[in-house]
């Protein structure tokens, strides 16, 4: 059997009958798909910034006692030549080992006197860093000499201040001593963008430390990376470990999982709390058209070409909303720096994130209108034509 379903343009001009209730409809529902979109975003833009800081040809060798938490490695500066020496799988190339010697700490730095220094990550490196962190780019200025320092991307979200208090030729402070930026990189979305670099000898001189934090190694291939664990577990009188850097990462992914979990959470609630604010306003919607519902009946309509009208109606305005919250959060959310522990992170509005935002839109309209589509199934044709 057919089902004679409303005219399609029927739907539309009902929208537009009740400007002030659509307007309240649609807005409400902008709000819910952008929140989503703000929380899905955060979420992917967190496992971006770690899944893209490892590179699986990267090992890196650190002190046992130190556990996950590089910070607290402390290892002989001569740990980088005796593994570059004592290892046959060390990437080469015009006569330089992928050997990078690091000293890694979190201190305090003031970027403005008037201000109160902020906790920043400042990682001590020679020019061999580059080799291995294949992600860092220039965007402008000179690799740090003496006294000076390069600043992540993101630095200037990881500090709270502005990017402009971060310029090429201004000076920052940490450990009692002033540092010229003598450049700016970036490292497409890796946790290096919120980190200061500067060079290592400089670094253990204001430190006065001679020890490292680690030594990255770049290998000529996979089977090289189990050398170095192999070699770091017979020689215990060195009291290292070695793990591949996207392990490494992938291990920081898991630290942060419960964050996720409550991410996922929030998503839920709020799309929750989104079917609700519909059904309310699909409710009322019903309630005031009795009548008008009711005639459509009387003159031959069925009454699930009547709810399907309703439900027509109720996902134009739901995939509206989420059409103007993804534009909203293409232009205001994504690539917006957040701090977290590690540094910062940009929030990420990927092919993903859209998905989901107007798949929970969608989910809004359509589960949101099903309840008051259903009622109006059961209303009388002749106590709806008598009602007010």
């Amino acid at each position: 059997m057919n089902l004679h379903l409303l005219p399609w343009e029927y739907g539309i001009r009902n929208v537009f009958r009740r400007p002030t209730r659509s307007l309240l409809t649609l807005l409400g529902l902008t709000t819910v798909v952008l929140l989503v979109f703000v929380v899905v975003a955060f979420i992917r833009g967190l496992e971006a910034s770690l899944a893209v800081s490892g590179d699986p040809s990267v090992v890196l060798v650190y002190s046992v006692g130190a556990a996950a938490d590089i910070e607290n490695s402390a290892i002989p500066a001569r740990t980088a030549s005796l593994l570059a020496a004592s290892l046959e799988g060390v990437d080469h190339r015009f006569d330089v080992s992928y050997v990078s010697p690091e000293l890694y700490i979190g201190t305090r730095v003031t970027v403005d006197q008037s201000r109160p220094p902020s906790l920043g990550i400042v990682r001590g490196v020679t020019t061999a860093a580059p080799l291995l962190r294949r992600q860092v780019q220039m965007i402008v200025g000179k690799w740090p000499a003496t006294g000076e320092v390069l600043v992540g991307r993101l630095l200037a979200a990881k500090l709270g201040c502005s990017s402009q208090d971060l310029a090429v030729g201004d000076t920052i402070k940490f450990d009692g001593r002033d540092w010229r930026i003598s450049g700016r990189f970036t490292a497409g979305g890796a946790a290096f963008e919120s980190e200061i670099w500067c060079g290592l000898e400089d670094l253990q001189q204001t430190l006065k430390r001679q020890d490292l934090s680690l030594v990255a190694l770049g290998m000529a291939n996979s089977a090289a990376a189990s050398d170095v664990e192999l070699f770091c577990k017979e020689r215990v009188d060195l009291e290292l470990q070695a793990v591949g850097e996207t392990k490494y990462y992938a291990s920081l992914q898991a630290h942060y999982q419960p964050v996720r979990m409550l991410g996922w959470l929030v998503v839920f609630l709020v799309a929750g709390a989104g079917v609700f604010a519909g059904l309310n306003t699909m409710y009322g919607a019903v309630v005031g058209r009795v009548r008008e519902l009711s005639t459509l009946q009387a003159i031959g309509f069925r009454r699930r070409a009547v709810a399907a009208s309703l439900i027509q109606e109720a996902l134009l305005l739901a995939m509206a909303a989420s059409l103007l919250a993804a534009v909203l959060a293409l232009v205001l959310v994504n690539g917006t720096a957040v701090r977290f522990t590690m540094g910062a992170f940009a929030l990420r509005v990927d092919s993903v994130g859209i998905l989901i935002g107007c798949g929970t839109g969608f989910l809004l309209g359509l589960l949101g209108a099903i309840p008051p589509a259903i009622k109006a199934l059961r209303f009388s044709i002749v106590e709806g034509l008598k009602a007010a």
